[in-house]
């Protein structure tokens, strides 16, 4: 494939995943030479960042259904995301305290077994 020729159609996110897959493939199966693995692995790149960003776009458009008005309509409002970033950003955190510590977390059932906390 060459980078000259444009598409001709617009890409879409299935498009640029199917292509992605493809040059993946082609890379781990060794079937390009060096100069064109790395042109491809370039083009790989830039195909990942895209996908990224519409599944981005995607998340920020997701709504919460919140009830039904009086006519059976959905109420709806945005979804916010913050919350669950907060969360994950968090928990990454706590792991790391606990790698960098050299201490493994206490999972529920050891300590429903010791009587809880303490």
């Amino acid at each position: 494939m060459s980078d000259a020729s444009p598409p001709a159609e617009s890409p879409t996110f299935e498009r640029s995943l199917a292509e992605l897959e493809t040059i993946v493939r082609q890379l781990e199966d060794g079937e390009v030479g060096l100069a064109e693995a790395l042109g491809r692995y370039e083009q790989g790149v830039k195909l990942l960042k895209r996908c990224y960003q519409w599944l981005e776009r995607a998340e920020r458009k997701i709504e919460l259904l919140t009830g039904v008005d009086s006519q059976g309509n959905p109420i709806t409002q945005p979804f916010d995301d913050t919350a669950t970033a907060d969360l994950e950003q968090k928990a990454q955190a706590r792991s790391k305290r606990r790698t960098a510590r050299g201490t493994k977390p206490v999972e529920d059932s050891e300590r429903e077994e010791t009587g809880g906390l303490f």
